[in-house]
């Protein structure tokens, strides 16, 4: 198994781009609207997770989350030149403070099994601006980017060269997270349909 993990390594890299290739093709089309606050907390966080990969020995596991952060702040910087500040509500602003909270804590924590959690949890108090926008007009996302998360944060559990919870947690999270987000959107986007 050890010899096939670069190989998968590589893989979840080429599934980030594309999975994200048909969210930028929407974004400049204007179909998907990325909320903004979700897309800056999730390029600050995702980088700091990558940090605590590399520094955990997650190896070419690691690969696939510095490609996502990449992405993430290419579609922050789309969402800012396409209009994606005009859906912001007094929760989402909420979330967004609560995201740098939990930031600064993660900050003065120096302890890795906390550093992971918190930057999971930052990550996923980043996703409830986009999940409320998304609740309300299911089709201001990109359905097929957040279908590929799960195979592709799948797939970068398996390239894990070290397993401990400062290297599984982050993926692992993200997996459930693109898991329950698809479905609450085919379960709305279905609701519109009928």
């Amino acid at each position: 198994m050890q010899n096939i993990k670069p190989l998968l390594g590589v893989i979840t890299v080429l599934l980030t781009f594309i999975g994200y290739a048909p969210y930028i093709r929407d974004t400049l089309q204007e179909k998907t609207k990325p909320h903004v606050y979700t897309w800056f907390i999730w390029g600050i966080v995702t980088m700091i997770a990558y940090g605590l990969q590399v520094s955990g020995g997650a190896g070419v596991g690691s690969w696939v989350t510095l490609a996502v952060a990449l992405f993430t702040f290419l579609i922050f910087v789309l969402g800012i030149k396409m209009g994606g500040r005009k859906d912001i509500t007094k929760s989402d602003t909420l979330f967004f403070l609560l995201s740098f909270v939990a930031l600064f804590l993660w900050l003065i924590a120096k302890q890795p099994v906390l550093s992971v959690v918190l930057v999971s949890t930052i990550d996923l108090l980043g996703f409830v601006p986009t999940i409320r926008k998304s609740w309300n007009k299911p089709y201001s996302e990109t359905l097929f980017t957040y279908e590929l998360n799960i195979l592709r944060h799948g797939l970068s559990l398996l390239t894990l060269q070290h397993y401990s919870i400062v290297t599984w947690l982050y993926p692992g999270s993200w997996v459930l997270a693109n898991l329950f987000f698809s479905i609450m959107l085919i379960i709305k986007r279905g609701e519109i349909n009928r």
